[in-house]
């Protein structure tokens, strides 16, 4: 994920970032009167039912959005100011809406309760961790908590209601969610540690960024890996926890069927290291009793010569027994990911007739700007997916798998041609040194492998699609997502030849990773213009709405403009991270783009019908909610920093005018 941050920061510090105060702008037209009627609604998971990012909430429809104006706001205080590599965060929260109470966690790792319809704290917890800022390449970062009620328990007892919260210091917390106190009884004093049987780590190599997923009695976990370190990184162990005691149920180790899982008695580990990490979002199947991760690829990311197997559960969408941890089905996207291609994103369910045969199914995004349909018990495609060939020719010791998986329903939906012959530019000269650019490295479409030459990855290790995820509509058939298209080099570098590398190829806004272990270190950079802006042709980020029965695309329309990064505001579409919401009146919300923009589009057209500025960009997913007979139905945003730009901590509310 890093990495694509980095580089569409250093285009907007090429071009100049400007600080906006915050600023309401509804498009023009009459505005529909509130009504009291409908449907009501919490929002108790992080991505909805079903991990679907849709609200059956209709109050707020096409004919009176243009009336939204801001209810609240809530400032944690919990952002650095951005300097340094270590004092980043990045406002990616999306809040819970359950038992009258707005819970969110923030980048430093507290935990807020707000009234949901006021912004008026009720409690803070604060897991007080030692280093705040402390080593490492990423972003302090939280996506999210969840929320159990403990049917066995009496009213009125501690931790009857609780919140459950990872930690940078790689504990998993249980919190009363009724006044914010640990839960004794969980674990040592309210926290279970997440780093038992991992084996040596960095502090900032192995924790939890993606909020548990809780079903029947445990909740899943699994945890971020540091990508390119070194080949016995962490392993990607998943695992459950007993909701009250914080007793270890079960691993899922995603070794290979054959793989000798023994733990080491030398050195204490119990896991096998380097394998594929879940830092994603898991969803789940309550009725099947299925909890399904979404899975990087084995460490180091860029070179997998020396995996021996490894990567047998890699860039896949898995389906665990929540009762047991074993693999009832699984679906590979990527074979042997030499790319840093991961599964990023929850895997939304539908059921939906005239969409494969009516099966229950899954939607699953990917880097690749692929959407995969399976079905939800068994794994297998709703649509015919293809095996082809895909470039060869890696460096020495690589072993490249020979085809990928192409969806044929719906179509891929990033480009993937990139030359000298089509790079952009806004002056000649510009054009010009990206044609230059497009033709020094190697580019032989999607799945080019990487190179001592320098190969052009496009998309980009961030996508595509990343972990914001596909909102679908079920009513009117149509799943809609965003994603990004920018390009990027990646170079492998043989061993013997580092002490040859500059200062240049290893400082910011290049990429250096030692890949310790394997014959090559990498480094990677944008593929950018003198001007700072990306080579590839724009739109650099697009919302598409898919017809989930025909698989075509019923419309895609550049998402962003260039108002927080250049002179002159273009409508472009700008590179966008997090995702959107659906509604039953159909509208789609979403910020995401880096111009401090909060939309809301027309689910049937793609027509922008409101929007508005926030003071920072809304880098996260939104939640909606209406709780009373007479309450308003809430929209709510964590604007909340962007190491992309400035960053920042506001959690904001909208509802209609009165």
């Amino acid at each position: 994920m890093r990495s694509t941050e980095q580089i569409i920061r250093t285009g907007a510090a090429a071009v100049g970032v400007l600080v906006l105060a915050l600023a309401v702008a509804a498009c023009g037209g009459e505005v529909g009167p509130v009504s009291y009627e409908g449907a009501m609604g919490d929002w108790p998971l992080y991505a909805g039912e079903g991990s679907s990012h849709f609200t059956p909430l209709d109050q707020i429809d096409k004919g009176n959005v243009a009336g939204l104006e801001v209810a609240w706001t809530h400032r944690s205080g919990d952002y650095f100011d951005g300097s340094g590599r270590s004092g980043m965060t990045a406002g990616q929260s999306t809040p819970l809406v359950v038992n009258d109470t707005l819970y969110y966690c923030t980048s430093f790792m507290r935990v807020f309760a707000l009234d949901p319809e006021t912004g008026d704290e009720k409690w803070v917890f604060d897991p007080k961790l030692e280093a705040l800022k402390g080593e490492g390449p990423y972003p302090l970062q939280c996506r999210g908590v969840a929320y159990w009620e403990d049917p066995e328990a009496s009213e009125g007892a501690a931790c009857k209601r609780r919140i459950y919260h990872g930690t940078k210091d790689a504990h998993l917390w249980s919190i009363d969610a009724d006044d914010g106190k640990p839960c004794a009884a969980f674990g040592s004093a309210g926290r279970v540690e997440l780093r038992e049987g991992i084996g040596e780590a960095a502090s900032w190599e192995y924790y939890p960024t993606s909020p548990g997923y809780v079903i029947g009695d445990v909740i899943v976990l699994g945890a971020l890996v540091a990508d390119n370190v070194r080949v016995d990184a962490p392993g990607g162990v998943v695992r459950a926890f007993d909701l009250r005691t914080g007793a270890l149920r079960w691993a899922w180790d995603p070794v290979p069927p054959d793989f000798d899982a023994t733990p080491d008695p030398a050195t204490g580990r119990v896991y096998a290291r380097g394998t594929p990490n879940v830092w994603s979002i898991i969803a789940g199947d309550p009725e099947r009793g299925l909890v399904f991760v979404p899975t990087g690829n084995p460490s180091p990311d860029l070179y997998g010569g020396q995996r021996d197997g490894i990567d047998y559960y890699g860039s896949s969408t898995v389906a665990l027994d929540a009762k047991t941890g074993e693999v009832r089905w699984f679906f590979q996207s990527v074979h042997h990911d030499v790319w840093d291609y991961d599964v990023p994103s929850p895997a939304g369910s539908f059921q939906i007739p005239g969409v494969g045969g009516g099966r229950p199914g899954l939607a699953q995004s990917t880097k690749m700007g692929m959407i995969f349909l399976l079905d939800r018990e068994t794994g297998e495609p709703l649509y015919p997916v293809e095996e082809r060939p895909v470039p060869q020719g890696g460096v020495p010791g690589e072993q490249l798998s020979p085809t990928q998986p192409f969806p044929t329903h719906p179509r891929p939906l990033h480009p993937y041609v990139l030359g000298p012959e089509n790079v952009f530019g806004f002056t000649p000269f510009d054009r010009a040194g990206c044609a230059e650019l497009a033709g020094k490295y190697r580019y032989d479409g999607l799945y080019t492998p990487p190179t001592l030459q320098g190969t052009i990855g496009f998309p980009h290790t961030s996508g595509g699609m990343n972990w914001g995820g596909v909102a679908i509509d079920e009513q009117r058939k149509l799943l809609m997502v965003n994603q990004v298209h920018v390009a990027q080099v990646m170079q492998l570098i043989p061993r013997d030849e580092l002490g040859t590398l500059s200062p240049e190829d290893t400082e910011y806004p290049n990429e250096f990773y030692p890949m310790t272990g394997t014959p090559y270190a990498v480094k990677r950079f944008p593929l950018f213009s003198l001007f700072g802006a990306p080579c590839n042709e724009p739109p650099w980020g697009t919302l598409t709405a898919v017809d989930l029965e025909s698989g075509e695309v019923a419309w895609q329309v550049p998402l962003g403009n260039t108002r927080e990064l250049a002179p002159v505001p273009l409508d472009i579409g700008v590179p966008a991270f997090g995702g959107g919401l659906a509604t039953a009146s159909g509208l789609y919300f979403i910020g995401a783009s880096l111009d401090k923009g909060f939309r809301a589009f027309d689910s049937d057209t793609g027509e922008v019908l409101w929007e508005t500025r926030l003071p920072f960009d809304a880098v996260a997913v939104p939640a909606s909610y209406r709780l009373r007979p007479d309450s308003k139905q809430f929209v709510v945003i964590n604007a909340g920093s962007n190491p992309l730009s400035d960053m920042g901590d506001a959690l904001i509310a909208f509802a209609l005018k009165d």
